[in-house]
């Protein structure tokens, strides 16, 4: 189980990061999730609505190493992972790591960038470890992804395929702020400044503590049979045309173990499942041309199948 110290500062961390992000405490919830869980995190949205700062946030609240990377057109895959030079000294290639290997990744507007830069993550997230000239490197741990893209602005994008989709645990969008946070923004100190005189509150042993608590939350049997339920159900809705695999039901349970820690229990419920369906699934369903969109149909395939 988490300490208690250690659970009373993720909580003092949340509320951090709350205040640097405010009226987002679902979506900051969330974004805590993704890490705890070992995954990888999608912010669907337009511009301006704080994805970046809720990266830059996130990663200065926990004491972790944090690289930002836009993605453009003309991006290429070693200006992501690093790139072997020849040195003439010692008459042999040596590597020169990317900004991807730090703790924390942002890569911002991720469908920007042709499929092969996109790709060029795919081992990154999946295993951990990067491949240049046949050699094998390793990435820092944790090492987490948090992706961008403006799901409006489609001109000159490539979009995601599935199999980069499945890599990302969860995903989300930040919506316009209610009315009360978008005053304070507007009357309040600008968010970057804000974020460099921000102090950590974590570090990296104690997000892999965390980690490793979260592998620790019980779920029942019945919770399993429930998980195993909507992955049926997500193979049979109509208006589905690809449902969930099993590895989505395995991310499933990740994300509600995480969920279940930071509420501190040492369970999962039910409630904990309904409440990141939505963030888990809908974006690995592939839905036929006239069902509507694939948040509908998560949250149909949800409402769908009753809780024993």
């Amino acid at each position: 189980m988490l300490p208690d110290a250690l659970r009373a500062t993720l909580e003092r961390a949340q509320s951090q990061v709350n205040a640097l992000v405010l009226g987002k405490a679902h979506e900051v919830r969330l974004a805590f999730v993704a890490l705890l869980a070992g995954g990888h995190l999608l912010i669907e949205d337009l511009p301006g609505l704080g994805k970046t700062t809720l990266a830059r946030a996130l990663a200065t609240t926990l004491g972790l190493d944090f690289q930002r990377v836009q993605f453009t057109s003309d991006l290429l895959p070693a200006d992501v992972v690093g790139v072997s030079v020849f040195d003439p000294q010692s008459r042999g290639f040596q590597f020169h790591s990317g900004p991807v290997f730090t703790q924390v990744l942002l890569a911002d507007e991720i469908n920007r960038a042709p499929p092969r830069t996109q790709s060029a993550l795919l081992e990154a997230m999946a295993e951990h470890q990067v491949t240049v000239d046949g050699t094998t490197h390793s990435l820092p741990d944790p090492f987490f992804v948090i992706a961008t893209q403006n799901p409006v602005d489609l001109a000159g994008t490539y979009p995601l395929p599935d199999s980069q989709l499945d890599r990302f645990l969860l995903r989300l969008a930040l919506g316009y702020p209610g009315e009360a946070a978008e005053r304070d923004l507007l009357a309040g100190v600008d968010r970057r400044d804000l974020i460099a005189q921000t102090l950590p509150l974590l570090g990296t042993a104690d997000v892999l503590a965390a980690r490793r608590a979260v592998q620790e939350i019980h779920a029942s049997d019945a919770l399993i049979g429930y998980v195993q339920a909507l992955l049926a159900r997500s193979r049979k809705h109509p208006g589905v045309r690809v449902g969930l695999s099993p590895r989505a039901g395995l991310a499933l349970l990740r994300a509600a173990r995480a969920y279940a820690l930071l509420l501190g229990r040492a369970h999962v419920l039910p409630e904990d499942v309904q409440a990141l369906f939505g963030a888990v699934a809908a974006h690995r369903l592939v839905a036929d041309a006239q069902a509507g969109s694939d948040a509908s149909l998560a949250k149909a395939i949800l409402h769908s199948v009753p809780v024993d």
